[in-house]
């Protein structure tokens, strides 16, 4: 029944809704007449049927002055009962008169009955509907209590049973005044009870509604709710969300405040020409990009969309998640999914092959700065040689588009994982320039909110905790965007692509890390701990950049960038390798690689990557451990191959 009622348009519901009103007025009139005639046969008459109708044609200008029509009958309230209330009682009023000017001699009794009749048909036919839509959302909500009996806590009550998640079934409240008392039906209990009363009622939630009580009572409410195993969330109340200073608790909907600027918007039409009606394949689609990737491409209609993936339950993730998106959008295509590594050679061609695949994001990286820091030779293994063992494959097999998702620690950079990232930005540019066929290119971007990696994530976690928020330096800044500005850059940048270009996007004024923990301790209804405010809620700590780490990054290698057909999309013309010398240095790697040489793989970067020098010894686990740690000679000593064009090594 409620799926008939969505389906008919809203344009329509307000003429049906007075139809069936007028049909139960006449049901109304008629029922007064036989029990005040004993019958109906003597009141048969053209001049009571013309008293009838003009009733109801009076009504229903009364019904549609007083709204019955605009109000939402799920969410119907006192004040929808009053306007019926008036509307029945005008109705019966207009019998009357109508019945004196025709002379139809109703008697003065039946609009008194008639009044009662109305007012069951017209009020009680819309209580039973919204009783009925109440009880079948039920049936799928989440039953919660409501911690906090006030104001707050009578308002969330509100807003829940007319939604479509949550069901209230219990209040708690810490005043002994209101414990024992009933609100709306339902009782408020001691919070001492509240394990009993959970496992009674099979309540999974309890929502925190006390904005009026100190965030440090909270804080402890909270604390010692969760240390019983409840799940709880905290909410703000109705005048802290229209001041914007509410707490929330899921700050997924706030990344453009956090970014401070609004984000870059896609041209569809530089999309489409690379993935509609094509066999697109992501590699590394479990991750934060990838899988955004996979989830815009799906848009744009692609014949099959492969997803390739190393870990087992990131990808049956990705995989149930398209299907899911496949069958909900009615968008037909195949989405196939596969266990690989990109490393292997062999595999990745078999893919590309098997499925005559047009297009790649190479999405499939390590990028954790510190952990590729302590892991530099499969780092390396899978940032360089994983990225040539998907080239190799795609050209060998007639792929027309490849994309290089980079990032812009590969601008002079300071750790392993930047270096590696270059080193593979180099060998990208190398086969855009040697194999025409196959279009490559590369798209850098800065930090992406909401990743896996990123750092909001985590101070979104240590907040919840109570602090304190931990920042390298104070002086620290990065280059942010969101997931989708991401993967849309990707597809936009990607179908522009010639050989061996590197796109960026103009991502505005980096942003101070510091400033990001205080605007989003802020957002999240906190206030900042510090010398100034040494009563704040959550502090900010202060330890040390990290192995790798510098204090700014950079998105270009020098100053020669061209604008594109996206006004947000730059593109830069930078240095390449030599191409013997890029293919000796990979040979090199490879070996390095393979003997699990961790000082000479960070030699060989060096030497391929233009401006990084690492400043500090090796510091991989396994090599540590070893006890084969041996310093470098003077990171920006050692000798690097010369650019192409360039005379010799500096």
């Amino acid at each position: 029944m409620t799926r008939v009622w969505r389906s008919v348009k809203r344009i329509h519901k307000p003429v049906l809704m007075l139809a069936f009103d007028m049909l139960m007025l006449s049901l109304a009139f008629l029922l007064a007449m036989a029990i005040r005639l004993n019958g109906v046969a003597q009141f048969l008459e053209w001049r009571m049927f013309a008293c009838l109708g003009l009733t109801l044609v009076a009504t229903s200008f009364i019904f549609l002055r007083l709204g019955l029509y605009r109000t939402i009958i799920r969410y119907m309230g006192q004040k929808a009962i009053i306007a019926v209330l008036q509307g029945v009682t005008l109705s019966a009023v207009m019998l009357a008169l109508f019945s004196y000017l025709t002379t139809a001699g109703v008697p003065r009794s039946v609009p008194v009955i008639y009044w009662c009749f109305a007012f069951i048909a017209v009020g009680g036919s819309r209580w039973l509907v919204r009783l009925y839509y109440q009880t079948a959302l039920e049936i799928h909500k989440t039953r919660v209590a409501i911690y906090g009996a006030g104001t707050a806590g009578l308002q969330m009550y509100k807003a829940l049973v007319h939604g479509q998640l949550y069901k209230p079934v219990a209040f708690f409240d810490d005043n002994a005044s209101k414990q024992k008392t009933f609100i709306d039906g339902l009782l408020v209990y001691n919070p001492a009870d509240i394990l009993e009363v959970v496992a009674g009622k099979d309540i999974a939630e309890v929502i925190l509604a006390m904005p009026g009580v100190p965030r440090r009572r909270r804080r402890e409410i909270t604390k010692a709710l969760r240390e019983r195993g409840l799940v709880v969330k905290a909410i703000p109340g109705v005048e802290e969300l229209l001041d914007g200073v509410g707490r929330a608790e899921d700050v997924s909907q706030t990344y453009e405040n956090i970014l401070g600027r609004a984000p870059v918007e896609p041209q569809k039409e530089l999309v489409s020409g690379s993935i509609s009606g094509k066999v697109v394949l992501v590699t590394g689609a479990g991750g934060s990009i990838g899988s955004e990737l996979c989830r815009q491409i799906s848009q744009w209609k692609p014949a099959r969309l492969v997803v390739v993936e190393s870990s087992e339950y990131a990808l049956y993730q990705i995989e149930r998640e398209l299907r899911q998106q496949h069958q909900d959008d009615g968008v037909q295509f195949e989405v196939t999914a596969l266990l690989g590594d990109v490393r292997n050679t062999e595999r990745m061609a078999e893919i590309i092959q098997g499925f005559s695949v047009h297009t790649i994001y190479h999405a499939a990286a390590y990028k954790h700065v510190p952990l590729v820091e302590q892991n530099v030779v499969i780092g390396a293994d899978n940032n360089v040689l994983g990225t040539l063992s998907v080239l190799e494959a795609a050209e060998q097999h007639g792929v027309e588009q490849f994309v290089l998702i980079s990032t812009d620690k590969a601008v002079r950079p300071t750790n392993v994982m930047g270096a590696t990232k270059r080193f593979a930005e180099l060998i990208c540019q190398d086969f855009g320039r040697r194999f025409n066929k196959m279009r490559v290119c590369m798209v850098r971007f800065g930090n992406v909110i909401g990743s896996s990696g990123s750092v909001i994530p985590l101070f979104t976690d240590q907040i919840n905790a109570g602090g304190p928020v931990t920042v390298t330096h104070s002086k620290v800044t990065r280059y942010f965007m969101t997931i989708p500005e991401a993967a849309q850059l990707v597809l936009q940048a990607g179908s522009m692509g010639r050989n061996g270009d590197v796109f960026v996007l103009d991502m505005g004024e980096p942003v101070r890390i510091y400033d990001l923990a205080e605007r989003l301790i802020r957002l999240m209804g906190h206030t900042v701990r510090d010398e100034e405010n040494p009563d704040g809620d959550i502090e900010i700590q202060l330890t040390g950049l990290r192995p790798g780490e510098k204090l700014y990054e950079e998105l270009l290698l020098g100053d020669n960038v061209l604008g594109t057909d996206h006004p947000m999309i730059m593109r830069a013309e930078e240095e390449r390798l030599d191409s013997e010398a890029l293919q000796l240095l990979v040979s090199e790697l490879r070996d390095a690689c393979g003997s699990h040489d961790c000082e000479q793989v960070r030699r060989i970067l060096c030497r391929a990557v233009k401006g990084y020098s690492p400043k500090q010894g090796l510091v991989d686990v396994v090599w540590s451990r070893q006890g084969q740690v041996r310093k470098p000679s003077g990171g920006a000593t050692v000798e690097r191959l010369p650019l192409a064009g360039e005379a010799g090594p500096r």
